[in-house]
């Protein structure tokens, strides 16, 4: 099995405090400065912040990217259906925003990168979905690749249906080989149970707040390992 190393990350949310974590951006509304303005305004918060993220992790945009929403820009879609409803023509572009690989093409329009890039949705298993995709990714050859998993409230319309969150994405450098200051990721077998896993609680957790991580669906737990010198 090959090994997978956290090689780098940086995290975006205004509902944790950075405690002096330059990794963290916790400003309300993320500057978006890798996306020019034009399309930049197609973009809501996250997605403004993920770009800004995946820029950083590789400015020479030349890494696959995996982008994991268990919802996606739902706020859009229902507003389309609205408006569908009330007899008004559906925007092409706004219909095109609303998909779920939308953040990652902007990105790459925005960056030029031509890599191959996935959206996954995964019904609360998406961190899970996430590291066996990246696993088959450097198990076939890829030296390094980017992890985005990121998540907003659901409409107040269908709140009651869905767990609750909080806007949140946090963005991962991954990679069969470790680089200075990497830690490796070592998964483990863990019961079915407790609560879905979301982009906040990775967030806390590569801030140290947990040890350990678990998606009950998959019955998989993570945690950080520190490499010896």
């Amino acid at each position: 099995m090959t090994d997978l190393y956290l090689q780098d990350w940086r995290a975006w949310t205004p509902h944790r405090e950075a405690a002096g974590e330059s990794r963290l951006d916790t400003q309300d509304k993320p500057a978006g400065k890798a996306v020019p303005a034009m399309l930049r305004r197609r973009l809501n918060l996250l997605g403004r912040a993920v770009c800004d993220m995946l820029a950083m992790l590789d400015p020479e945009a030349d890494r696959i990217v995996l982008h994991a929403s268990r919802h996606g820009d739902g706020e859009r879609t229902l507003e389309m259906l609205y408006g569908l409803n009330e007899g008004e023509p559906l925007s092409p572009a706004r219909f095109g925003l609303s998909v779920h690989n939308a953040m990652a093409g902007v990105y790459s329009i925005a960056s030029g990168n031509r890599r191959s890039q996935q959206a996954i949705a995964a019904s609360g298993g998406e961190w899970a979905a996430l590291i066996a995709e990246s696993s088959g990714y450097l198990a076939d050859g890829q030296p390094s690749l980017l992890l985005v998993f990121s998540d907003q409230p659901v409409p107040q319309r269908f709140a009651a249906y869905a767990p609750a969150s909080l806007s949140a994405a946090v963005t991962l450098r991954v990679g069969s080989q470790p680089t200075e200051g990497a830690r490796r990721l070592v998964e483990t077998a863990t019961p079915a149970g407790g609560t879905t896993l979301q982009p906040l609680d990775v967030i806390d957790w590569l801030m140290g707040s947990h040890q350990r991580i678990a998606c009950p669906i998959s019955r998989r737990g993570w945690q950080l390992e520190s490499l010896r010198s």
